[in-house]
């Protein structure tokens, strides 16, 4: 079964006020090979999300980043929302060059959906990584981060 990106783009921004602000837009979800999902997320280019050397300022990076994240765990686990919260345990981002103009964010699922809903069900509380590879339009990558996303129980 394909994604609905305007579902998870409407779930996403509708939860997160924050990226709202910001002006993300969610340009794609797509099935991938772990049975989740992978998502595209774009920062328009706006002076006021610029820092002191007219790029992206860090932090508006790291929210797309955590954004696009968010949207592969929306994607691939939302039918156990009615019984698990998501949560951002943990991040780690690294940042190699400058970006200028506009930025997207690519995010793909580190295991397989399959054995993080096995443990889930299984009653433990599973942690499961998110790549995420930021960049500018052109495809360059100028930062990489990881999530480490849990599922908790309601």
């Amino acid at each position: 079964m394909s994604p609905d990106a305007r579902q998870i783009a409407a779930g996403l921004l509708g939860s997160v006020p924050f990226a709202r602000t910001l002006g993300f837009e969610l340009v794609e979800v797509t099935p991938d090979e772990t049975g989740g999902v992978r998502a595209v997320v774009r920062l328009p280019d706006s002076p006021p999300a610029h820092n002191h050397v007219g790029g992206p300022h860090a932090g508006a990076l790291f929210t797309l980043g955590e954004t696009a994240s968010g949207a592969v765990v929306l994607g691939t686990f939302g039918q156990l929302f009615d019984r698990a919260v998501p949560l951002a345990a943990q991040a780690e981002i690294r940042y190699r060059r400058l970006a200028m103009g506009a930025v997207r964010a690519t995010a793909r699922l580190g295991r397989p959906a399959a054995e993080v809903i096995a443990e889930f069900e299984a009653g433990t509380r599973p942690e499961f990584p998110v790549s995420v590879e930021i960049g500018t339009e052109d495809g360059e990558v100028t930062t990489e981060m990881t999530v480490l996303w849990t599922l908790k129980r309601r």
